[in-house]
């Protein structure tokens, strides 16, 4: 049985989308959510640094996101009498849109300024704003409270892959939207404020500055920067995984104490363009490098899982999709903190050789 796709709305509107395990036990049908909720709330603004070319969203309200809540009102767990969550009924895989979002729809009086094209958001200027156009969705890996991805199933494993594949596919179809963004914040150290096992999407009205300084380099090096580093790394010492389609290693260049790329073997500029067989593997190899960073010391490791994908209007043919797990652990007891260097001036100091830091991670995998 295929995975199902189930979407539907809450009750203020926003969308959520059920999606059902191949093996799923659930039943198709699903709760209609109830609840009394306020309006969403007007879309935040961007305001541009000049001295960067940078935009910055002030999103006010997310102040009032929940914070670290008790087990039993985990607003991302399936809902009861007791816990009017976001989510009214049991699932597998869940993704709705935030509530507090750092980008959101073009909402009234808010949807007089929004951003009109690249063009637009590269020009300079004092005072510059635009409403921040986009969306934020929640992913929820379980309807358990606790956990991780590592922990999944290798079936459930394979449909948050697939509900990465089709938000990205449905979300750079929006207006507006110029990249979208999969990503995981794991464990307090990194700021996490919700337990539940979850991830986040934002499609971004820009092009963001990390992909803009790949874009650089890429017209620098030439179109074959991907192609050329996958093959330089595939022949050298830092290679955690390799499979039939993805290899992961250590970078050569590593900024941080445990840090993972992983790239596909072929260009595939984002999610969507993955076959049933490169999601089948990165499913099983995603998690399988998960458990080798938990199993690194004898509790689990806080970690940033970033999907970089390729800009929806750029640099389709050149930015490969590249999966980015990064963490500040230096050691058992010990985080790097971004101090002056880095936070001030990004320039950046590794506490490990690179090389190392891949023969610790592929003995961690060995024992995971």
């Amino acid at each position: 049985m295929p995975i199902a796709i189930r979407p539907t709305v809450l009750a203020d509107g926003r969308e959520l989308i059920y999606f059902d395990d191949a093996d799923t036990t659930l039943s198709p049908e699903r709760k209609p959510d109830l609840r009394p909720l306020d309006p969403r709330p007007e879309t935040a603004t961007m305001r541009q640094d000049v001295l960067t070319g940078e935009w910055v969203s002030i999103a006010a309200s997310r102040q009032n996101r929940a914070f670290l809540p008790p087990a039993e009102l985990d607003p991302l767990a399936p809902a009861s009498e007791t816990n009017p969550s976001e989510i009214p009924d049991n699932y597998d895989v869940a993704v709705f849109e935030n509530r507090s979002p750092s980008f959101g729809p073009e909402l009234p009086p808010d949807a007089a300024n929004p951003p009109h094209d690249l063009a637009d958001l590269s020009s300079l200027g004092f005072g510059r704003t635009r409403t921040s156009v986009g969306r934020c969705e929640v992913v929820c890996f379980s309807p358990d409270t606790y956990g991780s991805f590592a922990g999944l199933s290798e079936s459930r494993a394979r449909t948050v892959v697939e509900a990465w594949a089709h938000r990205t596919e449905a979300l750079s179809a929006l207006p507006g939207i110029q990249q979208v963004f999969p990503f995981e914040n794991r464990g307090e150290a990194i700021g996490v404020t919700l337990h539940h096992p979850h991830g986040q999407i934002y499609a971004y009205p820009y092009v963001t500055p990390r992909t803009q300084r790949l874009l650089t380099s890429i017209d620098q090096y030439g179109p074959t920067l991907f192609a050329d580093l996958l093959e330089s790394e595939r022949t050298g010492p830092r290679v955690l995984l390799s499979g039939e389609h993805f290899t992961a290693f250590v970078p050569f260049a590593a900024r941080w104490p445990v840090e993972i790329h992983l790239l596909p073997h072929r260009h595939v500029p984002d999610f969507a363009g993955l076959t049933p067989d490169e999601r089948d593997e990165l499913a099983v190899m995603y998690r399988r490098l998960l458990r080798g960073v938990d199993a690194l010391y004898d509790d689990p490791t806080p970690y940033i899982a970033a999907w970089h994908q390729a800009p929806i209007n750029v640099g389709r043919d050149t930015v490969r999709l590249m999966l980015q797990i990064t963490s500040p652990r230096r050691a058992a007891t010990k985080l790097k903190f971004l101090a002056g260097s880095e936070a001030a001036m990004g320039a950046w100091i590794g506490d490990l050789v690179p090389e190392k830091s891949a023969e610790l991670i592929r003995e961690a995998i060995e024992r995971a």
